[in-house]
C-alpha cells in the first residue's frame, strides 16, 4: 500500500448539477391509461439479479403508467440505435406537457414508437410491447415505488423480471443462457450525450465465477408465467 504522504491529490472540489457518469440506456414501454403504448428514453437504472433499479421522475407520464398499470418492458438499445433514441429526447406522453418540462423544450407525442422509427412487438407476460429493433428486451412488474429526497419529485420503481428476449447475434456461441460481452455493445448516457461502450480494457477476476452461481429465486419464478 502507498503511503498517504506519498500520493499527490488531483482532486478538486466541484458542485455539477448531475451525477450521470455513465449508464445503459433504457427505452421503457408502458401503457397509457387509454391503453395506447408509451415509450420513453432514461438511463437511471440499475439490476440486481432479476430485479432492477429505475429512476423517474414522478410526474412523467412512464412513471404514472408504472404506478397505475404496475408492469413495463425494459428495451436496451445498442450504440446503433442511438439515432432512434435521439428522436425520443424533448418528447413526452403527457398532455398537456408539465409546466417544467414545457420550460426545458419538451413537446407532446402521442406515438412515440413512430416518432423514433422503432417497431412494437407483443410481450408474453406483459400487456406493454417489446421493441423489435432492441437487442434486449425485459418483460417486468413493479414490486414496488419508493420515493426519493424530500419534495416528492422522483420516484425509484423495484422492478421484478418474468422475460429476457435477446437477438441471436448477441448470444454466447455454445450456450442457451449467456450474453456475449464482445457482442452486446449497449447505448450509453453520460453527462446528456450517447456514447458506446469501449473493448475491454483488463480480464476480470470475476469471471472466473460460473454465472450459474448468481442464479436466483426470481429467475426460478419466472418460468411459472
Amino acid at each position: 500500500m502507498v503511503p498517504m504522504s506519498t500520493v499527490v491529490d488531483k482532486h478538486t472540489r466541484i458542485e455539477p448539477n448531475i451525477l450521470y457518469f455513465g449508464t445503459p440506456v433504457v427505452l421503457i414501454s408502458s401503457l397509457n391509461d387509454d391503453g395506447t403504448p408509451n415509450l420513453a428514453p432514461m438511463s437511471s437504472a440499475f439490476w440486481l439479479g432479476w430485479r432492477a433499479m429505475l429512476g423517474l421522475g414522478s410526474r412523467a407520464k412512464t412513471a404514472q403508467n408504472l404506478v397505475r398499470a404496475r408492469e413495463c418492458v425494459l428495451n436496451l438499445p445498442s450504440d446503433a440505435l442511438a439515432a432512434a433514441v435521439d428522436r425520443l429526447a424533448l418528447t413526452t406522453g403527457s398532455d398537456p406537457v408539465p409546466e417544467r418540462k414545457q420550460e426545458r423544450g419538451y413537446r407532446y407525442v402521442p406515438d412515440k414508437f413512430q416518432r423514433a422509427g422503432l417497431t412494437a412487438t407483443p410481450s408474453e407476460t406483459v400487456a406493454p410491447p417489446r421493441v423489435a429493433e432492441c437487442p434486449v428486451s425485459m418483460e417486468a412488474v413493479v414490486e414496488a415505488v419508493h420515493p426519493v429526497g424530500d419534495d416528492g419529485g422522483v420516484l425509484a420503481f423495484e422492478v421484478r423480471v418474468q422475460r429476457v428476449w435477446v437477438h441471436e447475434e448477441i448470444r454466447m456461441a455454445g450456450t442457451s443462457d449467456r450474453i456475449d460481452p464482445d457482442a452486446w455493445r449497449p447505448l450509453i448516457m453520460s453527462f446528456q450525450k450517447l456514447y458506446g461502450l469501449g473493448p475491454q480494457v483488463h480480464p476480470s477476476t470475476l469471471a472466473r465465477i460460473p454465472e450459474r452461481f448468481y442464479r436466483g429465486a426470481d429467475l426460478e419464478r419466472a418460468r411459472t408465467f
